[in-house]
C-alpha cells in the first residue's frame, strides 16, 4: 500500500533511511521515490534543489533531535550524571543498538563532506561542547572534560561502525556499557 504524504516533513525519516542505507551518491531518485511513495515532481516539488536540499532537510531534523535530546540536557541539566545517562540511552535508541548507521558521521567520511561540511563540523563540535558542558559541571576540570567528551564521541561512533561492520550489536553496547563507567562519577 502506498504511504500517504501530504507534507514535506512527512518525507524526512524516510529520506534519512535512504541515505543512511545508501549513501548520498548511492540514493537515487528512484530509491528515494520508492521510500517515500512520491515521484519525480512531487520530489521536486518539496525539494526543488533535489538530493542536496533533501539530505539538508534531514540534516536539520537531525540536528533538531539531538539538540532536544541530548545537548539541551547535557548543557543546562542540574544533575550532570543524570544527563549523561540519558544522553547514552538516548544514542543508544537512536543509533537503534548500533544497528543504524550515523548519516552525519558517514558524510562526513563521504567524497560529499565537503558540501555539508559545516552542519557535520556543528553536530560533533555541538555534541562534544555539550558533553564537556555537564562533565565540568560534574567536576572535571576544563582540558580533562574536553578530552574526555572528543573520547565519548569518538567511541560511540567507533562503535556504530564496529558494530555494523561485525553485524554485532554486543559491541556496541559494551562501548555504552564502558563510556558509562567512565564518564558517571559515582
Amino acid at each position: 500500500m502506498a504511504r500517504m504524504v501530504a507534507e514535506r516533513s512527512d518525507t524526512i525519516a524516510p529520506l534519512a533511511e535512504v541515505f543512511r542505507e545508501h549513501g548520498y551518491e548511492g540514493a537515487s531518485l528512484a530509491l528515494i521515490g520508492k521510500a517515500t511513495g512520491l515521484g519525480k515532481g512531487s520530489l521536486y516539488n518539496f525539494f526543488p534543489g533535489g538530493k542536496e536540499e533533501m539530505v539538508r532537510a534531514v540534516l536539520t531534523e537531525i540536528e533538531q533531535w539531538f539538540e532536544n535530546a541530548v545537548y539541551v540536557p547535557l548543557r543546562s541539566g542540574s544533575d550532570a550524571n543524570a544527563a549523561i545517562d540519558a544522553m547514552l540511552d538516548a544514542v543508544t535508541d537512536y543509533f537503534k543498538s548500533g544497528r543504524r548507521v550515523c548519516l552525519v558521521g558517514a558524510l562526513a567520511v563521504s567524497n560529499t563532506r565537503d558540501r555539508f561540511s559545516r552542519a557535520v563540523r556543528d553536530y560533533f563540535a555541538s555534541w562534544v561542547d555539550a558533553l564537556q558542558a555537564a562533565l565540568v559541571r560534574q567536576g572535571q576540570h576544563d582540558e580533562q572534560a574536553r578530552i574526555l567528551s572528543e573520547d565519548a564521541v569518538l567511541s560511540i561512533q567507533g562503535a556504530i561502525v564496529l558494530s555494523r561492520a561485525l553485524d554485532n550489536p554486543a559491541v556496541f553496547q559494551r562501548a555504552m556499557d564502558q563510556l558509562r563507567r567512565r564518564l558517571l562519577v559515582h
